[in-house]
């Protein structure tokens, strides 16, 4: 594969690249290629964590990069997720979670065989060089700069937290070095700990990373868009002063089911919550619908969405790009509804491998479980 086709895999339906001359430099000079992303053990997983970032993920097995999902157990327990039990966060990382990421990778059109799963707990275990490299970018941080980044966890700068959270930053970072990653992966929301990672790199003594040459060098973050969660905003319309900091507080959450899709819904949940979802005729600046389509529907190559309505409101109407659908929609030429329909049922189609995968009685059991455990 050449070098311009690796690269156009690697960054296309990102967000931003940090940075995109330090990846064409590691291909140009025939560095392998080691990707990670990593997430918190926190419940069902939605279509942000489930098919987005899987695409990505998708996109770089194919461009042979070594991909790995880091299952990040201890971070959980760090930032109390799952009530903070470490026996009930493992079982659900190793189980459930990782088996809603292979479906995940599935509904992409990948193959879960050429993905490598980590527990953090395993990478961690009486390796007293990890600790050693946590230490190593603790040192070469400041404390302001830690408190500044615990935005990371989903909390909001300021806030009171307890000592252990200052400690969830570096080792993020650690993760990075300690395995070697010269890909770090991870939604827009991810993108406080990523810099740090590569304003320390030069510094490091314990786990530097080298390109071939044995020089130490910076590793690349790759930032994938965070998906809109379904509710109306709870200030309408958003202020124009106001728009960055709510747009990153309306994204998809999963303490908001109705928000959001997660990746096993049934197809009666998909049509249900797509039909109650914000949809403003003729909004296109905060829609979470046209997000959805943009960032699942049209990321893919070929990609088209059926319009079906009567032929008294214009009839039947196939999109092959986004940028004619949201025309379209700004000028009112397609009904809010009409749109959230068609959405509706290709997120469905979609989803299909991932419905599947959970019908089996391995996997149904540890879903009936997760529901439990999250709703108790």
């Amino acid at each position: 594969m050449d070098s311009e086709r690796v690269f156009e895999l690697i960054t296309r339906n990102t967000e931003e690249v940090l940075t995109a001359e330090d990846l064409r430099q590691y291909i140009e000079a025939g560095l392998k290629l080691k990707h990670y992303i990593g997430f918190e053990i926190s419940g069902r997983v939605h279509l942000g964590t489930g098919l987005l970032t899987m695409s990505k993920v998708v996109d770089l097995i194919k461009a042979n990069v070594d991909v790995s999902i880091f299952l990040a157990d201890w971070h959980t327990w760090i930032n109390d997720k799952l009530g903070g039990d470490r026996e009930t966060i493992i079982k659900v990382a190793k189980g459930y979670f990782k088996e809603s990421l292979i479906a995940g990778i599935k509904c992409n059109g990948g193959d879960p065989k050429k993905v490598k799963f980590v527990l953090a707990s395993d990478l961690y275990k009486e390796n007293d060089e990890y600790w050693a490299t946590v230490v190593d970018v603790s040192k070469n941080c400041t404390l302001a700069r830690i408190m500044r980044s615990i935005t990371i966890m989903g909390r909001k700068e300021g806030s009171a937290i307890d000592f252990a959270k200052l400690i969830y930053p570096p080792m993020q970072v650690a993760d990075i070095y300690f395995q070697g990653i010269n890909i770090a992966h991870a939604g827009i929301d991810q993108r406080k700990a990523h810099v740090i990672a590569r304003e320390v790199a030069l510094k490091l003594k314990i786990r530097p990373l080298l390109d071939n040459n044995g020089n130490k060098i910076k590793p690349v973050a790759i930032h994938t868009p965070l998906l809109a969660g379904l509710c109306k905003p709870p200030i309408w319309p958003i202020p124009r002063e106001k728009a960055k900091e709510m747009l990153s507080e309306l994204k998809m959450s999963k303490s908001q089911p109705d928000s959001c899709i997660f990746i096993h819904d049934t197809e009666e949940e998909i049509r249900r919550k797509l039909s109650n979802a914000f949809c403003c005729a003729g909004e296109v600046c905060y829609n979470p619908i046209l997000n959805w389509a943009k960032n699942i529907i049209f990321a893919k190559q070929n990609a088209e969405l059926i319009i079906k309505r009567p032929a008294k409101f214009g009839g039947n109407v196939t999109y092959k790009s986004y940028d004619l659908l949201e025309k379209d929609f700004l000028e009112k030429k397609l009904h809010p509804l009409d749109l959230k329909n068609a959405v509706a049922e290709k997120i469905i189609e979609i989803l299909e491998p991932a419905r599947k995968h959970f019908k089996k009685p391995r996997q149904s059991k540890m879903l009936q479980e997760v529901e439990w455990l999250t709703r108790k």
